[in-house]
């Protein structure tokens, strides 16, 4: 068991990209749906399926390339962890990269973009940032 699903399926995703395959696989979890539908929605990744081959659900992730085989994430970074925990309201979610790069944030209301979070006017726990 990891004590960091999150971090887990970044760093999964990560080095998939550095090894330039197509797909990468990771142990299902709900939280994890949520933050790979966000990323399938904002085009980071093709898409992704759950498998149930096995006795244990797993997610198999298509990776996105442009045409020269370069991956369309430059960056994957782990903002709130267990050990430190980050909260930002409304107002501290301001546009990350000139508003080219998405924060994945959990709210009460769900898991979505910051851009979400500011138009719905509500914060939450930043779970990762991509750009």
């Amino acid at each position: 068991m990891h004590s960091d699903p999150i971090a887990d399926l970044l760093a999964r995703v990560k080095n998939g990209l550095r090894a330039k395959l197509p797909t990468v696989e990771a142990p299902h979890s709900k939280i994890k749906i949520e933050v790979l539908k966000i990323l399938e929605a904002e085009g980071y990744i093709k898409g992704y399926e759950i498998t149930t081959e096995s006795q244990f659900p797993t997610i198999k992730i298509h990776l996105r390339y442009d045409g020269k085989r370069k991956p369309l994430i430059s960056a994957l970074k782990r903002v709130s962890k267990p050990g430190l925990r980050v909260y930002m309201g409304c107002d501290e979610l301001k546009p990350l990269r000139s508003g080219l790069a998405t924060r994945v944030v959990s709210t009460s209301h769900g898991v979505m973009t910051d851009r979400e979070a500011r138009r719905r006017r509500i914060g939450g726990e930043v779970l990762c940032e991509v750009w």
